[in-house]
């Protein structure tokens, strides 16, 4: 199982992880991708989940998607399909 960390992945000096993994989400419109994560991480009954979503309200995370969408970079409407 993978876990999903506050971090970046990016970030050299990570933290441990703090939730499950909740999955992949894909899509050729990076503003819908994203809602679609930070909207699964909100719904998430995950006790770790509150970690990622306190760090999610410090970056301005829920107000950057509706003004990426604004200056047309995508839209923050979208549709879940699950493969298996």
């Amino acid at each position: 199982m993978n876990f999903s960390s506050v971090d970046c992945d990016c970030d050299a000096h990570q933290t441990d992880p703090v939730m499950a993994d909740l999955g992949i989400v894909a899509s050729t419109d990076p503003v819908a991708n994203d809602q679609a994560f930070v909207d699964m991480i909100y719904a998430s009954k995950d006790p770790g989940a509150k970690k990622l979503q306190e760090r999610i309200d410090r970056q301005m995370g829920r107000h950057i998607l509706p003004y990426a969408e604004s200056i047309g970079l995508g839209t923050t409407k979208y549709e879940l399909i699950e493969l298996d």
